[in-house]
């Protein structure tokens, strides 16, 4: 029955992703870009992994879309159609896209128990992680400690992409005060 669940969640969100790529009212394709994002919340909880589905549902459907309607309210909601078809952009997202799949082709099967992460990384963080850190809860020992660059990282992706959006409108803003 989740197997059945799961294809159709991905195949609507395969038809979600082509249909923004399609779309040309912009105000459509940030509503589907929300949605898109929920359904990926979603299927990160089926997924097990529920802190990458709060981390999806917060900022992909809730702030991203937020942002999104309010840049589109200080500009036009109708995209500029491009006058040429550009090739070369669909070579480097095939390119780009191929070398990803490459990527993965080493990988351990999907729920391997004998995976890496099963037989060695899982263990020590959960025998030795409140001994090593004096953390109590394993999740947030890894995610503060074990993790902490790699949290730092997506901290600092966010707050750089915040920096942006307020630069954004700053400089709007300040045209429409010149006008």
């Amino acid at each position: 029955m989740t197997e059945i669940l799961d294809i159709a969640l991905l195949s609507f969100m395969i038809v979600l992703a082509i249909a923004v790529s399609r779309m040309h009212n912009l105000f459509m394709a940030a509503m589907m870009m929300g949605i898109f994002s929920f359904l990926a919340a979603i299927v990160f909880t089926l997924l097990d992994a529920v802190d990458v589905a709060f981390t999806e549902a917060a900022v992909g459907a809730g702030v991203s879309t937020v942002l999104l309607l309010g840049t589109l309210s200080l500009t036009t909601r109708a995209e500029k159609v491009a006058q040429k078809n550009n090739a070369l952009a669909l070579l480097v997202v095939l390119i780009t896209g191929s070398a990803l799949i490459y990527g993965t082709l080493d990988m351990p099967m999907f729920g391997d128990p004998n995976a890496p992460v099963h037989t060695h990384v899982a263990n020590r963080y959960i025998e030795k992680s409140g001994e090593e850190m004096g953390i109590p809860n394993i999740v947030t020992s890894v995610l503060a400690s074990y993790r902490g660059y790699d949290t730092l990282g997506e901290v600092a992706v966010i707050f750089t992409a915040g920096i942006g959006v307020i630069l954004l409108l700053g400089h709007i803003w300040r045209k429409e005060d010149e006008q």
